[in-house]
């Protein structure tokens, strides 16, 4: 569905993502994770061509995005759609909820007319919402309502792919579950592709199949979901599983604080925060191969604690009562 090569940004001197090459197979789910300012939320702009990257090439279906006229990728991006963190502010407050959903389908010219509101019922319908509510304006909802008339709208289109930038952090847990098992509906019902940002490992743990961790803008780390979380290789996936509260100590926690964006370590960007780097690590970056950019991955202790351990602690206890509770 997605074919992200060598893909490349830069803001001034800060190296945004670097060098990232990502597949995501159609009906997937993928999870991109890693500490805050990695790069994960550029690269899924760059995924869908709302900013340029300055290298690299972004293929869709086959498509080459990059080589597409502005008013080709304008029709395309009702293919593809984008599901924002802030339900506070993605949300224009000029607009009623009717028209915020129905820009889309007119914009895209995807139902006459006549049949608009009637497809603005259904869709908010399919997010558990009243369609009598279309005439509301969104400061009229708590946060995880206009999440939900959020992902109405990137849905009315009817896109192939949809990436979700943290779309439940801004939202208490209870409200993140409910969230959580709409999308998972939404995925299986409509068969979407789907590309979820986020650093809530309890989430990503429930909700993908797939997981690619990154670091100061670099995959480091590319599996199966299962594989991430009972067996990670990379001393930094490993540092990040054990920060989970309750994982059980299988690894040391990240000390120090991640390197400047604007200036990172020669060699491999996480060797300065890596209780296994050697000589090697400062002065070769290591290739994403077998699923892991670690030079000595192979010969690292095995994760045998972490393996034992419930994936994702506590908080992913927490967070799968809270999914039972909140579905019907």
């Amino acid at each position: 569905m997605l074919a992200v090569t060598d893909i490349a940004k830069r803001f001034g001197t800060v190296r945004a993502v670097d060098g990232v090459t990502l597949n995501v197979a159609q009906g997937q789910v993928l999870a991109i994770v890693g500490e805050s300012g990695c790069g994960k939320s550029t690269l899924g702009r760059l995924a869908l061509r709302l900013i340029e990257p300055d290298r690299g090439t972004i293929h869709f279906q086959g498509e080459d995005l990059g080589k597409l006229s502005p008013r080709a990728l304008r029709a395309r991006r009702r293919d593809m759609q984008l599901i924002f963190q802030d339900p506070f502010g993605s949300l224009d407050p000029r607009m009623t909820v009717e028209q915020a959903v129905a820009e889309p389908l007119i914009l895209h010219n995807i139902v006459p007319r006549a049949q608009v509101r009637d497809r603005v019922a259904d869709m908010l319908t399919r997010v558990g919402l009243r369609p009598e509510l279309a005439t509301r304006w969104p400061h009229e909802f708590s946060g995880g309502q206009r999440q939900r008339i959020a992902i109405a709208r990137a849905l009315a289109s009817g896109p192939k792919l949809v990436i979700g930038d943290e779309p439940v952090s801004a939202l208490d847990v209870s409200v993140q579950a409910q969230v959580v098992n709409l999308l998972q509906d939404l995925i299986r019902d409509l068969g979407l592709t789907f590309i979820l940002i986020s650093h809530d490992l309890g989430v990503v743990r429930h909700i993908a199949d797939r997981v690619a961790v990154m670091y100061l803008g670099r995959i480091v780390e590319e599996g199966s979901t299962a594989a991430i979380f009972t067996a990670p290789r990379h001393p930094y996936t490993r540092a990040l599983l054990a920060a989970v509260p309750g994982q059980g100590g299988a690894a040391a926690p990240l000390e120090g604080d991640v390197p400047s964006p604007s200036n990172p370590p020669p060699g491999c960007h996480f060797h300065t925060r890596c209780r296994f780097a050697q000589l090697r690590c400062r002065v070769e970056s290591p290739a994403l191969e077998a699923g892991v950019a670690c030079h000595f991955a192979d010969s690292l202790p095995p994760p045998a604690a972490m393996a034992e351990a419930e994936p994702g602690g506590a908080r992913l206890a927490q967070l799968q009562s809270f999914f039972k509770e909140a579905r019907p």
